[in-house]
């Protein structure tokens, strides 16, 4: 599933490309389609980012609300567009590039009331300037859950997947099953800072990179990481291999039916 800074760039790109002028928008699958015609030759007021969550403002028609889930992806070109191939549930065509979207988990027109109703449930977003970490804060410090598991809360912190909670864990030697309630205000606080920088990077190079240059490739003299989601990673998707930084084994184990990885020797319990 993409993580925060993928939706985050998405926004960047729509808002560049299509915000401030009609838009053409149609559902060539037919899924979305009632909706579309209810937006189709509006002027993109804005696209932004909350957490996984991409909105599409169109002012008093309303904002398309999408979340890619596990499946969704977004392609696009400059126009003309050809003909749409496959399950395309939501096209979008501006003034000089077309977007097509597949799979997404939710695509729907919401009013206002709906908008603000998804933004409550979820927690502070580390990508976005008017993020509160005091409110994240208070549901890990009173939580029995482990660190692990309330980073991929999206109630706690929006935005946060997989990867950026296995690499900012081990990036501060925290014990992945360490209980909220039991971390250290000021080490949350430089979670929470890490994850800021981290997920910007993210955002300004579109990838996920968390590896200290004494550790990268060029200085160790390593082969460089094989993987499709690309960027020097610490211990995610690295089970077996040895640790970066100590030579241990990286661990894995399923957490709530996601992938957990750490090193047991630099994340003692």
């Amino acid at each position: 599933m993409p993580e925060g800074h993928t939706l985050h760039r998405l926004a960047r790109l729509h808002k560049r490309r299509y915000a401030g002028a009609p838009v053409e928008v149609s559902s060539p699958q037919g899924r979305f389609a009632t909706e579309a015609s209810r937006v189709d030759g509006q002027v993109l007021v804005t696209a932004e980012a909350y957490g996984k969550h991409l909105f599409h403002d169109y002012g008093p028609q309303g904002t398309v609300h999408i979340h890619l889930g596990l499946y969704g992806t977004f392609g696009e070109a400059k126009l003309p567009a050809p003909e749409p191939v496959g399950q395309v549930r939501m096209r979008l065509a501006g003034r000089t590039h077309w977007t097509d979207l597949r799979g997404p988990t939710r695509c729907e027109l919401l009013d206002p009331g709906q908008v603000e109703s998804i933004k409550a449930r979820l927690g502070p977003d580390p990508l976005r300037r008017d993020a509160r970490p005091q409110e994240a804060w208070e549901r890990v410090s009173g939580s029995k859950s482990s660190i692990a598991a309330l980073l991929m809360d999206q109630t706690v912190l929006a935005g946060v997947g997989n990867v950026y909670r296995a690499e900012v864990l081990f990036r501060h030697g925290v014990a992945p099953m360490l209980p909220g309630r039991s971390l250290d205000r000021a080490l949350w606080d430089d979670l929470w800072a890490d994850l800021v920088f981290l997920m910007r990077d993210g955002v300004r190079v579109g990838r996920i990179d968390t590896v200290a240059p004494e550790h990268l490739p060029e200085a160790t003299g390593r082969a460089p990481r094989q993987d499709r989601h690309g960027g020097e990673v610490y211990v995610y998707r690295r089970t077996g291999d040895p640790c970066l930084v100590c030579g241990n084994p990286v661990a894995h184990k399923d957490l709530g039916g996601r992938n957990l990885y750490w090193c047991p020797v630099c994340q003692p319990a």
